[in-house]
């Protein structure tokens, strides 16, 4: 056990540089796992645990004020019901904003969907112009218990005097209403009635959803909301900020399991003689695999536990949503055991590749076996005995040539380096895509930038020309958002009328054509895949008791309801109703505009009557990412240069055989450095362009297929920019070159009697 110790501490003290590399680049990776797995916790678990304490329903229907809602609570499988309870629309304003909201008139505490208080108090009598605000809408008004709430357009006001977290869709502005908890005193005109439905069994909520419609009626249904919807608009973008971390951790995992397999081969080839030497003095094969095994389990572990106590430690002190995340998450049952598992499973990984390779020296015969002094490389090409001819520097077509001999193990150090640049292209490429949700949002379903409202003291011509007569607006589309029954009566979609024909809506389409001809949508990709259809079909929906008949002529990219949006001009909706009126306008501003600015100047000029919202980029919740795709760079360059590295000092040692006849043919010492810096540098420019002929398709693919699960839609992929792939290509390429040519040098110079000896 001495002898082994010894040996480990003599091999370290050689190879420094690679063992710190390989425990930063295995911290990084259990770093990036542990925040994966509380990205997932938190995502899910803060809604299930207000879900479960507030007994949430399972259907929430919002229904006319004529219909008989305590029919449902005789149907199989209801549980129990809440409500049913007076709602109206409206919009308050608080602190210079405003927001629309659902009031529901609610009296005592319900026992099903119950809002779970954070401050204040429940609604008392003695306070009859009293409300409860949902939290996420509280937020967004910077309102607290005491506050006032004005009706714009209207003489009443109200007072915040509780807020509470609730399971219910969360408040989004200009898409989702926030709710408003009121006595049903103070909602004294209900636009309809609301009612929540928990079942015995979640798994039967479509068809219960069904059941409900055929019991009221399609014509009573104004809107159907799940809790499968609301547990994934809660989870959101911590969700995919979990998948990323996770996706790019195992990947840098099966990274770095390979750099080590790759670096002990190569290390084992390089000693040879010494590990023959070991055996012949008594050591067994099992003891000459313990040294390379411990040795790297050892660097494995210490980074594997310098990355799970800094993120206990330090973890929750991490600004913004991780911070959050790592909270929440030291909380939950199974914090302690995944705490340990990843970290753990990680060290197995590396000490499984480490083991494969650690194999190969116990099988190394104690009797040292002589090396060929023929190079292994073979003769030279017919290419490369051509461009000897045409006066090609030898240094460069040797070092091609000891590049790409035809062995496999070239090919094997090409496919470890190829996998971390592989993984860096779709980083960039996921960079990229977020820069042009940002820099290009019209590309990705975005035209609109401001979405306007306005109140019934503006008709729809003083609107339009109001918001016409600011400088900075490029266009304003009148429009129409209502919700719609699918076929088979189990979910609500939302069916969108915006432009006329004269004038369409700029939408993006990612598949088929534009609407313009009658009875003609464009549809969101959650829409195509909630009833199974395609670009080309006719589909068939509900609007109250009125049917609409939609040809699907394009896919447009939808990033709002999930993608559950089927969308006409404004004529078409209103063929099958002539009375109806604009309820929205979006508009299109010119470049440079700052949204902001123009919705404080529209609403100033609006004098109240205007509800003025910025369109919600999807991107918003996603600037978390940057710094993970920074880190996780790092992180695989790290890698990258443990493999570069290992791929030079296998060179090096090669090299060492053929030292004496290249000095013999005339070349040299910076000639023979040149041959070892042209084999690293074509490597690296090999794997480089073998990184990017798989990196940006598969780039292309992931997102695109994360586009197509969250109801996006593929088609908002964007590869890194020619300049940037380039810089990566520059940066790849000089820096082998760069590290290769001082250890290329130092062999180059080496004593005849220490390249006999190594020969020998």
């Amino acid at each position: 056990m001495r002898a082994t110790l010894r040996w480990a501490h003599s091999d370290l003290r050689t190879h420094r540089g690679e063992a710190l590399f390989l425990v930063l680049a295995t911290a990084g990776i259990v770093v990036s796992l542990l925040l994966a797995t509380a990205l997932f916790g938190y995502a899910t678990n803060p809604w299930q645990r207000v879900f479960t304490q507030a007994r949430g329903a399972h259907v929430w229907l919002h229904t006319d004020a004529s219909a008989d809602t305590r029919k449902l609570a005789a149907l199989d499988g209801v549980e129990s019901v809440a409500g049913p309870w007076p709602s109206a629309s409206a919009t308050v304003a608080s602190r210079g904003t405003r927001a629309s909201v659902e009031l529901r008139g609610t009296g005592k505490l319900p026992s099903v969907g119950r809002p779970l208080l954070t401050s204040g108090h429940w609604l008392d009598p003695a306070t009859p112009d009293g409300v409860v605000l949902e939290s996420g809408l509280a937020r967004a008004l910077l309102a607290q218990p005491g506050d006032p709430l004005t009706l714009p357009g209207t003489a009443r006001k109200l007072t915040v005097v509780g807020v509470a977290d609730s399971a219910e869709p969360r408040y989004r502005p200009g898409e989702q209403p926030g709710l408003v908890w009121a006595l049903p005193s103070a909602v004294p005109d209900p636009g309809g009635q609301v009612i929540g439905v928990r079942l015995t069994d979640p798994d039967d909520t479509d068809y219960a959803v069904q059941r409900a419609v055929t019991l009221l009626g399609a014509g009573a249904i104004g809107e159907v909301s799940t809790w499968q919807q609301a547990r994934a608009e809660a989870q959101g973008d911590n969700r995919l900020l979990g998948q990323v971390l996770g996706l790019f951790g195992l990947g840098a995992l099966i990274a770095a399991g390979l750099a080590v397999h790759g670096a002990i081969g190569t290390r084992i080839r390089g000693h040879l003689r010494d590990i023959s030497v070991l055996k012949a003095i008594g050591f067994t094969p099992g003891q000459v695999v313990r040294v390379f095994l411990l040795q790297h389990l050892a660097y494995a572990l210490l980074g594997a536990v310098t990355a799970a106590a800094l993120t206990e430690a330090l973890g929750r002190r991490i600004p913004g949503r991780f911070g959050d995340a790592v909270g929440v998450w030291q909380g939950l049952p199974g914090h302690t055991a995944a705490l340990i598992a990843v970290p753990v499973g990680a060290v197995l990984f590396i000490g499984a590749t480490t083991g494969l390779a650690a194999w190969r020296a116990g099988r190394v015969p104690p009797v040292p076996v002589p090396r060929p002094t023929a190079s292994l490389g073979g003769r030279l090409s017919g290419v490369a005995r051509r461009a000897l001819g045409v006066r090609v520097p030898p240094a460069l077509v040797l070092g091609w040539h000891k590049a790409f001999t035809r062995r496999p193990r070239p090919l094997g150090t090409v496919a470890r380096l190829a996998l971390p640049l592989l993984l860096i292209v779709v980083a960039m490429s996921a960079w990229t895509t977020l820069d042009r949700f940002h820099s290009s949002p019209e590309r990705i379903g975005l035209p609109a930038a401001l979405t306007v409202r306005a109140d019934a003291g503006l008709n729809d011509r003083d609107a339009r020309a109001l918001l016409k007569r600011d400088p900075q607006v490029a266009a304003a589309y009148p429009g129409v958002e209502v919700a719609a029954l699918v076929p088979g009566q189990t979910a609500t979609i939302a069916l969108r009328g915006l432009g006329t024909r004269t004038d369409p809506y700029p939408y993006t389409l990612a598949e088929g054509r534009p609407a313009r001809g009658p009875d003609e949508a464009v549809a969101g990709q959650g829409l195509l895949d909630l009833l199974d259809v395609r670009v080309g079909d006719w589909v068939r929906m509900t609007v109250g008791d009125q049917p609409q008949v939609l040809h699907i002529v394009g896919r447009s990219i939808e990033p709002e309801n999930a993608g559950r949006v089927v969308s006409t001009s404004l004529d078409t909706l209103r063929e099958n109703d002539s009375g109806l009126r604009p309820t929205l306008h979006q508009l299109r501003l010119t470049a440079g505009a700052d949204p902001h600015e123009v919705a404080d100047r529209l609403a100033t000029a609006g004098r109240g009557h205007l509800d003025v919202h910025t369109v919600t980029n999807p991107a918003d919740g996603l600037s978390p990412l940057r710094g993970v795709v920074l880190g996780l760079i790092a992180v695989l360059a790290l890698i990258g240069l443990i493999e570069l590295l290992t791929a030079i000092g296998g060179t090096v040692r090669e090299g060492e055989r053929d030292l004496l006849a290249l000095k013999a043919i005339g070349l040299s010492p910076r000639q023979i450095t040149a041959i070892t810096v042209t084999a690293t540098g074509c490597t690296a420019l090999a794997a480089l362009l073998a990184a990017l002929a798989l990196g940006l398709p598969l780039a292309h693919w992931l997102i695109d297929a994360q586009g197509r699960s969250s109801g996006l839609g593929a088609g908002i992929a964007q590869g890194p920019s020619p300049a940037l792939l380039l810089l990566l290509g520059a940066s790849a390429v000089l820096g082998a070159t760069a590290l290769a040519a001082f250890p290329a040098a130092r062999a180059a110079r080496r004593r005849l009697a220490d390249t006999l000896s190594a020969v020998a």
